[in-house]
């Protein structure tokens, strides 16, 4: 069954709490928290102090993905969270190898992230060391935008190399997951859909979680 791992960022950040207890509800699997540095890119979203105070109240577990630059240097800061997923971007590590290792020696799983235009063939030499692949099928730094169809030939791509390599990783998508584009994404490949705006904005979010938990790969 697809993974659901709804995106924070497009939470009612004035009631995090109601927003929180929400997705403890719901049956999403993880809840994603997307980290940026307004370097990397040109945004900044929230730092420790609100993954601290969320990580205290969420029962479901923690998708950290950092849109940083040197995103090693909070490893152990992460840790400390109790995160399960650290997502660190390919493009934004110069050591992607010896990440992956210091995030699995934390005791973390690891994802690496690729933006649009960075090919998944640049994972050759590590996808069999990695936990989960995220693609963005959205320029990062903003929710709310247009979903960028060749991510859907991307994925099977990923899906391919995946295969071919043994590799245990899971294929997570980020960006104008929606109604129309989660079925397409399912049936190209993608275990965990990440939602923010059609989860967080919807008058039913509970009952947007549940219909994408229903999408499967060999149905659709």
């Amino acid at each position: 069954m697809t993974k659901v791992s709804p995106s924070l960022l497009a939470a009612d950040f004035l009631h995090l709490d109601r927003e929180i207890e929400m997705i403890n509800r719901s049956e999403a699997d993880w809840l994603h928290l997307d980290v940026m540095d307004g370097m990397f890119v040109p945004n900044i979203s929230f730092g420790f102090p609100v993954l601290e105070a969320v990580a205290k109240v969420c029962k479901k577990p923690l998708d950290v993905h950092f849109m940083i630059e040197k995103p090693e240097r909070y490893i152990q800061q992460t840790k400390k969270l109790g995160a399960m997923m650290m997502n660190v971007h390919q493009e934004a590590t110069v050591h992607l190898h010896r990440t992956i290792q210091e995030i699995h020696a934390a005791g973390m799983k690891a994802g690496v992230t690729l933006n649009p235009s960075t090919p998944v063939s640049t994972l050759e030499d590590v996808i069999a060391d990695v936990d989960m692949v995220l693609l963005m099928s959205v320029n990062p730094g903003f929710g709310g935008q247009k979903f960028i169809e060749n991510t859907i030939q991307k994925v099977r791509r990923l899906r391919r190399l995946i295969s071919e390599s043994g590799s245990q990783a899971l294929i997570e998508v980020d960006g104008g997951v929606q109604g129309e584009t989660a079925p397409r994404l399912v049936e190209a490949g993608v275990d965990v859909l990440v939602s923010g705006s059609y989860v967080f904005k919807a008058s039913d979010p509970e009952g947007i979680i549940h219909s994408l938990k229903q999408l499967d790969r060999n149905l659709t």
